[in-house]
């Protein structure tokens, strides 16, 4: 069998750990029984001893299959990635979600992807991430009762995402080290209200708002401090036709929604001035994972 999970942007701005999309870029794992266990890796992480020694994948894998079936059977895993890894773009989650459909499958159980994301909430406690990945397009979602519910709305073809991925990577852990314990009534008041609208933003289409929408005072500014550049790549965008330009999950890669025939011209813009990054134009993915 075969599978693809997309790659993710979360938070979206304000909606911190409860808003994300899913972009057209994927890892795709497939997998056969075999005599003996081995595994090969191509693209993102190809180089790394760990993720062959200490693969998420096969152990996340192995556990639900075990779990499921009863049985230690052995498989091959060949692993083709292309989101790049501690980037801010759901990496993580992709492997999550990724090893327990693929689980499902392969032992035969019809695969839910309500039931795939409840189980992926069990390695990822929080959905902005786990939940686009498993349903595409742009989802809000809560938890409740160790339980995801998501509302998901497909996004327009007429938008593009473009992504700057910085050659720098930012683990979540250390991303989150540089949040407040505590918040002020203000900042939460200003959260909620922006998080709200951008919500509405995208169900009714309003997309010249998404702007105003995107403004975060949370965890944004505190976690770009991490990486001063991308304040000037947010200001560059801003001012180059993105409707919203938003730190991608907890970075380092920043999350920019156009127009699509603005597409172009801002990943030109942005190229130009940051000639060490990578900037990729990215149509958005509506569908989820996908087994082949």
């Amino acid at each position: 069998m075969k599978i693809l999970v997309p790659a993710t942007t979360a938070n979206l701005g304000p909606g911190f750990d409860c808003l994300g999309l899913s972009i057209g870029l994927f890892n795709s794992t497939i997998i056969e029984k075999s005599n003996f266990f081995s595994i090969s890796i191509y693209g993102e992480g190809s180089e790394s001893l760990s993720l062959k020694k200490n693969n998420v994948f096969v152990s996340i894998f192995n556990e639900v299959y075990q779990r499921l079936s009863g049985k230690k059977d052995t498989f091959r895993f060949i692993f083709e990635n292309k989101i790049p890894l501690s980037r801010g773009l759901g990496s993580s989650s992709s492997v999550i979600v990724g090893a327990i459909g693929a689980a499902f499958e392969m032992t035969g159980f019809k695969v839910e992807k309500q039931k795939i994301l409840n189980e992926a909430l069990k390695y990822e406690n929080h959905p902005d991430n786990i939940a686009p990945a498993t349903l595409g397009g742009f989802v809000v979602s809560v938890v409740e009762n160790e339980n995801v519910f998501s509302i998901k709305k497909s996004i327009d073809e007429s938008l593009s995402a473009v992504v700057v991925i910085p050659n720098v990577p930012m683990s979540t852990n250390q991303s989150r080290a540089a949040l407040p314990i505590n918040l002020s009534l203000k900042e939460c008041v200003f959260n909620l209200s922006h998080s709200s609208f951008l919500t509405a933003c995208f169900l009714e289409k309003k997309y010249d708002l998404l702007t105003i929408a995107s403004k975060d005072l949370i965890h944004q500014t505190r976690r770009m401090k991490n990486l001063p550049e991308l304040f000037e790549v947010q200001k560059c965008a801003l001012e180059n036709k993105a409707l919203m330009s938003t730190l991608s999950g907890s970075g380092t890669s920043f999350f920019n929604l156009v127009y699509k025939e603005d597409a172009k011209y801002l990943k030109q813009q942005l190229e130009q001035k940051f000639k060490d990054f990578k900037i990729l134009s990215l149509e958005f993915d509506n569908k989820g994972f996908e087994i082949c």
